[in-house]
């Protein structure tokens, strides 16, 4: 049964949320395989879009039991749904040749009908040097190098003047990425996971997304203190960088609304194990199980309990209430059925209270 949001009951520190999202890693297990995760990924898109959902991300990951290729499979999910926009969440530059990933992304845009949201990362994580080669340079400079080549190409700019003809291509021939999309470049974000990240996506004149891990916080800092944070410096150096308004953040978080005695229960247990575990909790059957997480890392808290109890919980987190946009980040070995409740239930009990409002059906 669907909440209604009395007048006035918004704190006055609470922004009312635009768009309501959410965020899986498509994964699969070793008993059903591959193909059925993918078949439910793309059940999961048709249902939130069925509810009025606004958005639908999926992680990259490779190696392991969850969507290594995004937009294949954005391209896919993009023939079962009309409104829904389908973006990424994140995919790490330091692995991604710039120009196949935009002449892909531009693609499936097209495909899709301009529904494609990329975002992207620049963290300096080099554990897949050995597979995707090593560089000159270390993985956080060579991931904002292809950033920046991959930023180039969307927006259409010349990439190469052909000196000796070939393929195709008469001498004199400027070389830009096609098919292009135009209007992909207003749509990609910044991963961010600290302040850095969030200055650079400003003064790069790209949106800002924050996940459920950051770092480089300050002693004492809640994660809720210092992701409010993050967004307020990224809305303060666009406003200086551009003299505009900066576009809407999004933050993605578990926010687990338990409407019975057992539900309730089963999100405890995942809270529990979020806790004690950190990223190496809610894993699928045969999935790899992480190394030590590095030291200084902040975890997002589990927001679940009832319908009030959560309310109450996201109204008084300072990075959830600067948000514009929520984005539920579900537990990575939950299957369909448990996923589309969840999705099910914040929308019709929580997100309503919240300032959301459905989009029309298609």
């Amino acid at each position: 049964m669907t909440i209604a949001a009395p007048a006035g009951a918004l704190p006055a520190s609470f922004r009312p949320k635009q768009r309501l999202g959410f965020n899986t890693r498509v994964s699969f297990n070793d008993e059903a395989g591959p193909a059925q995760g993918l078949r439910d990924g793309i059940a999961l898109f048709k249902h939130a879009e069925q509810l009025g959902y606004q958005s639908g991300w999926a992680y990259q990951r490779h190696f392991d039991h969850y969507l290594s290729s995004p937009l294949p499979f954005f391209a896919a999910a993009g023939q079962h749904t009309r409104r829904i926009t389908l973006g990424s969440a994140v995919i790490p530059m330091r692995y991604q040749d710039p120009i196949l990933l935009a002449e892909a992304a531009g693609t499936t845009d097209l495909l899709i009908d301009g529904r494609l949201e990329l975002a992207i990362s620049t963290g300096a994580n080099g554990a897949f040097d050995a597979v995707f080669g090593t560089v000159d340079t270390d993985a956080r400079t060579e991931a904002k190098r292809r950033q920046a080549r991959f930023l180039a190409a969307i927006a259409g700019d010349v990439l190469h003047t052909v000196i000796e003809p070939g393929q195709g291509a008469p001498e004199g021939a400027e070389l830009r990425v096609t098919p292009h999309s135009p209007t992909l470049r207003a749509r990609i974000r910044q991963g961010s996971a600290s302040l850095s990240s969030a200055v650079q996506a400003a003064e790069l004149g790209i949106g800002l997304i924050s996940g459920t891990v950051l770092h480089d916080q300050a002693e004492g800092e809640t994660f809720g203190q210092y992701q409010a944070r993050i967004i307020e410096t990224f809305r303060a150096t666009w406003r200086k960088t551009w003299a505009t308004e900066p576009p809407p953040v999004a933050v993605a978080a578990s926010i687990l609304v338990g409407t019975t005695a057992e539900l309730r229960e089963k999100y405890a247990a995942y809270d529990f194990e979020r806790r004690t575990k950190g990223i190496a909790a809610s894993r699928p059957k045969g999935a790899l199980e992480p190394a030590n997480p590095p030291t200084g890392i902040l975890i997002s808290p589990v927001f679940q309990g009832t319908p009030d109890q959560v309310i109450e919980a996201v109204f008084n987190d300072p990075g959830l209430a600067a948000a514009d946009e929520l984005v539920l980040f579900l537990p990575p070995a939950f299957g369909l059925a448990e996923n589309m409740r969840l999705l099910t239930d914040l929308a019709e009990t929580v997100a309503p209270i919240l300032g959301w409002s459905p989009a029309a059906a298609p």
